[in-house]
């Protein structure tokens, strides 16, 4: 696995190692062993997965305290545009983001640590989205963003007038007021 950082600490863009031949394909899309060669060590106890057809939004989604999730992030069929927000309060990318482009052509993930906010579109006809979380989802916990909040201007590479985007996730706060939430 070749293991990339972005510009926020602790968000990676991680590539495997994909092996060809006549049958199809083989890779390993997580090996602790080699995470933790990378200083990465996480416990990973919960799986995911969504399916979500083009131009709908999902996020910005959260968990709060002692709750919070790190999240390993993979697209198995399809592409997405995956978005980290980082709101950890005292980081100095504090509000800054980075939207990475998954798909089952190029099998990159993202790995996001806990206090990111994280979302995706989908660009392909249909996607199916997984990952993985570090802690178990906690209902009493959730929190977001608003994903269409002018200070944070991510570019979900789609026409927002057709996005398929719930309601609730157009009413989550926006950065400015986020701090309410915790």
């Amino acid at each position: 696995m070749i293991f990339t950082k972005t510009k926020l600490d602790g968000v990676y863009i991680i590539s495997p190692r994909v092996f060809t031949d006549s049958r199809g394909y083989f890779f390993e899309s997580y090996n602790k062993k080699e995470f933790e060669e990378n200083g990465l060590f996480y416990d990973f106890v919960q799986d995911n997965q969504s399916f979500s057809s083009y131009g709908t939004i999902r996020g910005l989604h959260f968990q709060k305290g002692q709750s919070a999730q790190a999240k390993l992030v993979r697209v198995i069929k399809g592409e997405v545009l995956d978005v980290a927000v980082d709101i950890r309060k005292n980081s100095p990318t504090y509000g800054e983001h980075v939207a990475v482009h998954l798909s089952e052509e190029n099998q990159n993930q993202l790995l996001i640590p806990r206090g990111f906010a994280h979302g995706f579109s989908v660009l392909s006809e249909t996607a199916i989205f997984a990952y993985k979380c570090d802690n178990f989802y906690d209902k009493n916990a959730e929190g977001g963003l608003c994903v269409n909040d002018p200070d944070l201007a991510i570019d979900w590479k789609i026409d927002m007038s057709k996005a398929n985007i719930l309601e609730r996730d157009l009413n989550h706060p926006r950065l400015k007021d986020l701090e309410a939430c915790f």
